[in-house]
C-alpha cells in the first residue's frame, strides 16, 4: 500500500475522533483505525468525509498507510487496552517507529512501556492531554516523555495542534524521559481535582451560608473571571450557575451531590505519600468525592448528628470579596503543592523537569488553565531552584493581600458547621510551611518513648542522633531507622 499519511491513531472515542480532526485542519494526513471497524467507516463518512483522512480496517493496513518513521498514537482507555494495541502493534512496525500513548495512563506504567519498546528497537512515547473534547479538538495542552529521540519526528505535529498562549507559543513541549510526561499530566489533574473543590466550597459557602441563589452567584463568579481568578474552571462554573431546566429553574440545583472520579487525583495523593509531599489540599479534595459518594450514609447521618444552624451576620458584599480572596490564595497553595510534588519526583527519577515550560504548557487549552500560571512561569524564569512558589515575592505579597479575609472565610464556615476542606486544609498548609517551629519535638519524643526510634537535638549538629530511657526500664539499644 502506498505511505499516504503522516501519523496513525487507533480509538475513535470523542478524544480520538477530534485530535485527528485537529490534526487534518493543521494539514496533516492521518489514518485512523478502530476495534470496532464500523467506527472507522462512520467517521470516514461522516465528520472525516472529504478530508485527508484514512480509514484503516486492520492494525497491518494502518501501519502500511504510513510514512516513515511511522508514528501511531494511541487513544484507548489506560491499562490492558494499550498493553494488548502494543503487542498488535509490534509485529508491523520497525526500528525507529514511534507508539505514542495519549490517554490518561498511570506514569509507572509509561516507564515499563518505554523500557519494553526501546528493547524491540522502537521509541515510546507517553503523552498527558488536556483540554477535553472542544480542546483535542481547537487545540489542547500536550505533555509528551517518553523516549527523548522521538520528539523530532512528533514535535510538528503535537505543536501545530496544540494551544496557543498570547505570544503564539505552543502549550507543547518535551518534558522528560519515560514516565515524565504522564507524571505531570498526573499532578494537572490533581490540581484540577483541588480547583474543583475549592470552587465548590466557595459555592455552598455562598449558599448555604448567604442565602444567595443560582443567579445571584453567577454574577459572582461572572465579576470573579475578570481578575486574578481569571480561568477556565471559574469561567464554566459562571456558565453552569446561569444554565436553567426547562421549567426555568437552575439546573445545577437538580443535580445529585455525588461526585465521581476516575482515579488521577488518586494517583497524585498517593504519589505525594511515596515522595513525602504534603500534598494536603489534593488528599483533601479526592477525599471531598469520596464522602459525596456516601449519599445515603450522609442523608442517615443528617438526622442524627448535631451542628450550629448558618447564620450570616455582617457586610454580605465584603464578605463575597473576603471569600474571593480564600479562594485565589488556596488555588495558589494547590499549585505550588503540586510543584513541589514535581520537583521531588524529577530529582528522583532525574528528569530535569522545566517547571516554567510546565506552567507555560498549562496556560492554554488544558482545564487549569488560568492567568496566574504566567505569574508561576515567571517565578520559575527569575529563579529555576525556588523551593516553593509560595516564595516567590509576586506570590508571597498576594497571600498577604488575601490573609485576613481567607481566616475569615474559613472560620466562619467552622463556625457555621459548613464543610471547607480544602480551603482550611491550604490555611493549615500555609501556617505549617511559614512555622520556624512545629510540635514534631514531641512526637519524636514520643517515638523515642515507645519505640527507640532515636531524635535529634537543638543544641548539636544534625545528624546525631539520641535516645532517652524514659522509663528507667528500657536499654541502650535503639530502632535502626530514622527518616526525616
Amino acid at each position: 500500500m502506498k505511505e499516504v499519511s503522516d501519523i496513525g491513531l487507533v480509538g475513535l472515542a470523542v478524544m480520538g475522533e477530534n485530535l485527528v480532526l485537529n490534526m487534518e485542519s493543521k494539514g496533516f494526513s492521518v489514518s485512523v483505525f478502530n476495534r470496532t471497524v464500523e467506527k472507522v467507516d462512520n467517521f470516514t463518512s461522516g465528520r472525516g468525509k472529504g478530508k485527508k483522512i484514512f480509514g484503516a480496517h486492520s492494525i497491518e493496513e494502518l501501519v502500511a498507510s504510513l510514512k516513515r518513521p511511522r508514528k501511531v498514537m494511541l487513544m484507548v482507555k489506560a491499562g490492558k487496552a494499550v498493553d494488548d494495541f502494543i503487542e498488535l502493534l509490534l509485529p508491523y512496525l520497525e526500528p525507529g517507529d514511534i507508539i505514542i500513548d495519549g490517554g490518561n495512563t498511570h506514569f509507572p506504567d509509561t516507564v515499563r512501556r518505554t523500557r519494553y519498546v526501546e528493547s524491540k528497537g522502537l521509541l515510546y512515547i507517553g503523552t498527558g492531554v488536556s483540554g477535553g473534547e472542544e480542546g483535542a479538538l481547537l487545540g489542547p495542552s500536550i505533555m509528551p516523555g517518553g523516549s527523548p529521540a522521538a520528539w523530532t519526528s512528533v514535535k510538528p505535529i503535537f505543536q501545530a495542534i496544540a494551544a496557543k498562549v498570547e505570544d503564539g507559543s505552543p502549550c507543547c513541549d518535551w518534558v522528560g524521559r519515560e514516565g515524565a510526561g504522564h507524571f505531570v499530566k498526573m499532578v494537572h489533574n490533581g490540581i484540577e481535582y483541588g480547583d474543583m473543590q475549592l470552587i465548590c466550597e466557595a459555592y455552598q459557602v455562598m449558599k448555604d451560608l448567604l442565602g444567595m441563589s443560582a443567579a445571584e452567584m453567577h454574577e459572582v463568579f461572572m465579576e470573579w473571571n475578570k481578575g486574578d481568578l481569571d480561568s477556565y474552571l471559574i469561567e464554566i462554573t459562571r456558565d453552569i450557575l446561569s444554565y436553567k431546566d426547562t421549567d426555568g429553574k437552575a439546573i445545577v440545583d437538580k443535580i445529585l451531590d455525588t461526585a465521581g472520579q476516575k482515579g488521577t487525583g488518586k494517583w497524585t495523593a498517593v504519589a505525594a505519600l511515596d515522595e513525602g509531599i504534603p500534598l494536603t489540599l489534593i488528599g483533601e479534595a479526592v477525599f471531598a468525592r469520596c464522602l459525596s459518594a456516601q449519599k445515603e450514609e450522609r442523608m442517615a447521618a443528617a438526622k442524627i448528628l448535631q451542628g450550629p444552624k448558618p447564620a450570616f451576620k455582617g457586610d454580605k458584599k465584603a464578605f463575597i470579596e473576603d471569600l474571593r480572596k480564600a479562594l485565589f490564595a488556596a488555588k495558589v497553595v494547590s499549585y505550588a503543592q503540586g510543584y513541589a510534588l514535581m520537583r521531588a519526583a524529577s530529582e528522583v527519577n532525574k528528569w530535569e523537569l522545566n517547571y516554567g515550560g510546565i506552567a507555560l504548557m498549562w496556560r492554554g487549552g488544558c482545564i487549569i488553565r488560568s492567568v496566574f500560571l504566567g505569574k508561576i512561569k515567571e517565578a520559575f524564569d527569575k529563579n529555576p531552584g525556588i523551593a516553593n512558589i509560595l516564595l516567590d515575592p509576586y506570590f508571597t505579597n498576594k497571600l498577604k493581600e488575601a490573609q485576613d479575609g481567607w481566616r475569615n472565610v474559613v472560620s466562619q464556615a467552622v463556625l457555621n458547621g459548613i464543610p471547607a476542606p480544602t480551603l482550611t486544609s491550604a490555611l493549615s498548609y500555609y501556617d505549617g510551611y511559614r512555622a520556624e517551629r512545629l510540635p514534631a519535638n514531641l512526637l519524636q519524643a514520643q517515638r523515642d518513648y515507645f519505640g527507640a526510634h532515636t531524635y535529634e537535638r537543638l543544641d548539636k549538629p544534625r545528624g546525631e542522633f539520641f535516645h532517652t530511657n524514659w522509663t528507667g526500664r528500657g536499654g541502650d539499644t535503639v530502632s535502626t531507622t530514622y527518616t526525616v
